[in-house]
């Protein structure tokens, strides 16, 4: 008999579900919110509504494409964190109503740990053990991959995320939400010509808030001698904010490979769409000899296939939860 999983993904403002049958993907359905465009960021009151209007029209397309009845669905893999409270709520209800409903097991997914078993959605795979760098709006991390659900934190942010740091600069230069996207297209035309503080911490932890700190200092000061200084230096701007915060990435995976001795090197995370990084890794991984993996785009972003991918590996084992179980806004691999 096949093993049919739908996961099910509303960590923050992406809706998403995505078919599963033993091992590959049928499909892969994301509604994307629009209304926070004109906040500068995530208002979750807004995404937690959004999430309860989207989730069943998603599931159900997701369903239809896969060409399967929900009545052949094995078990219901969904987000339990981390993520917005109120988004992560809306799909941890669903998920216990229609498991009740097909009386069908459901399988709880760590976000981040879902975002590293993206690698095994499609082919080329990574082979064990691996490194992964994550990195997203609200997360920057360098995971050691030991097995599928074998997991170590190597590295995390102390402060701010990488994604984090791309956003509020976007809103620093007047660019649309989500700005990651927009700086990468506008760096592409421009040149890294000015220079950020770099954060200097002796292990694999990140750290971006005094990076975000000198970027505000150094627009401010432009400004009051060139009130014109964003417009006529945008691209160049771009440039150089992606190429601090991407260096910053680098330094660290770099390092993480020294130490552990490790060749085979992923990417992961929202953030692993943006071409600048996905180009320095590939480009460092042909000078040190390692085997680079970089998902494709629609599995960079948030996606309920990563959360299939992740809750068939715990189907095999049989970790199921029950009804008590609860959304963790705060939950780490």
């Amino acid at each position: 008999m096949k093993i049919n999983i739908l996961g099910i993904e509303s960590s923050c403002d992406d809706t998403s579900a995505s078919i599963l049958q033993d091992g590959n993907i049928l499909s892969n359905i994301t509604a994307t919110q629009e209304a926070h465009k004109e906040y500068g960021g995530v208002v979750p009151e807004v995404a937690s509504r959004a999430h309860q209007q989207n989730i069943i029209p998603v599931v159900d397309l997701a369903i239809k494409k896969a060409g399967i009845s929900k009545n052949e669905i094995s078990a219901i893999a969904f987000t339990r964190g981390p993520g917005l409270m109120g988004s992560l709520l809306v799909g941890v209800s669903f998920a216990k109503a229609f498991a009740l409903s097909l009386d069908i097991p459901m399988i709880e997914v760590n976000h981040m740990q879902a975002h590293v078993l993206a690698h095994f959605a499609e082919d080329p795979k990574p082979d064990f053990p691996f490194l992964c760098l994550t990195v997203s709006g609200g997360h920057t991390q360098i995971v050691k991959v030991n097995d599928y659900l074998d997991m170590e934190v190597l590295g995390t942010t102390i402060d701010d995320a990488a994604g984090e740091a791309f956003d509020k600069t976007g809103k620093l230069l007047g660019l649309d939400y989500p700005a990651g996207p927009v700086i990468d297209k506008l760096a592409k035309k421009g040149e890294a010509i000015f220079s950020f503080a770099e954060p200097n911490l002796p292990n694999l932890d990140f750290s971006f808030s005094g990076l975000k700190t000198s970027i505000l200092y150094f627009l401010k000061k432009q400004i009051k001698t060139n009130p014109d200084f964003i417009q006529e230096n945008l691209n160049d701007i771009c440039a150089s904010v992606q190429s601090a915060i991407i260096k910053s990435l680098m330094i660290k995976i770099i390092k993480a490979t020294e130490e552990t001795g490790i060749k085979e090197v992923a990417v992961a995370g929202g953030v692993s769409a943006n071409s600048g990084l996905r180009n320095a890794i590939e480009t460092e991984g042909g000078k040190r000899g390692w085997k680079t993996y970089i998902p494709k785009l629609e599995y960079c972003t948030d996606n309920a296939a990563m959360i299939a991918v992740t809750g068939y590996r715990k189907y095999l084992k049989k970790e199921f939860v029950g009804q008590e179980i609860t959304p963790e806004a705060r939950l780490k691999i």
